[in-house]
């Protein structure tokens, strides 16, 4: 069964749009945990949009399950990452314009740059996952660069249109996670999870770790976040 991992970057984008105080991520961090959450998920966006400084400080000085920090290959967020030290990090494609993180890293057209990234981040101490499309060649890159871990991207199979194309895409990343643990990297999955999508997702061979952040946090307004992340553990565990 995998484990789960919350992303709780939502919770400062409400507190972002009105630039106040709260609500608190930190606080956030704490009612997962409580809930029997497996982890805790931040993107430290170069614009910060969402998560601050301040709250991935805090953050490290709190949270008692590992702590997975979301990043471009930036040398200001390497730095940052280096002196924080989370528990592992996932490398990320960002672009300012876009309203949330759109398909996964290309590791092949920027091996060289993603290498150092790595070496950087593992002579800290920090583990590095890579966030990408479940396709052969980001695999075996990733394994290349240093990677522990693979976080495939599942939004083209959470916005499938119809059901032969979510069914494709599935065996998709089927067959992608056969291949990554068969070269001994670990697997995680997400992007889009929700309470309608996840249970196969769960269910894939060696799945390690599911990291879900957006349907949890809009579950939350309307039931608790208590009672979102222990529906969410439910139907994955």
């Amino acid at each position: 069964m995998p484990r789960l991992g919350v992303n709780i970057d939502h919770v400062a984008t409400i507190r972002e749009a009105r630039k106040t105080i709260y609500p608190d991520p930190i606080a956030a961090a704490v009612i997962v945990e409580l809930a029997g959450a497996d982890g805790i998920v931040v993107h430290l966006r170069e614009d910060r949009r969402h998560i601050q400084d301040r709250d991935l400080r805090l953050l490290r000085q709190i949270v008692q399950t590992p702590l997975n920090l979301e990043m471009a290959a930036s040398d200001e967020i390497i730095e940052i990452a280096l002196e924080v030290k989370p528990n592992k990090v996932t490398l990320v494609p960002e672009r300012r314009e876009e309203i949330t993180t759109e398909g996964g890293l290309d590791v092949v057209s920027n091996e060289r740059r993603i290498a150092e990234c790595v070496k950087r981040l593992n002579s800290g101490g920090i583990p590095v996952s890579m966030f990408i499309e479940a396709d052969s060649e980001q695999i075996k890159c990733s394994k290349r660069v240093g990677a522990e871990a693979v976080e495939f991207h599942t939004g083209t199979y959470c916005d499938a249109p119809t059901e032969a194309l979510r069914n494709s895409e599935f065996e998709r990343l089927k067959e992608a996670s056969k291949e990554t643990q068969e070269i001994g990297l670990i697997v995680h999955m997400g992007h889009g999870l929700n309470y309608h999508n996840v249970v196969p997702i769960a269910q894939i061979d060696g799945v390690d770790e599911l990291n879900i952040g957006h349907s949890i946090i809009a579950r939350a307004v309307f039931v608790g976040l208590d009672k979102a992340v222990r529906e969410m553990l439910a139907l994955i565990k």
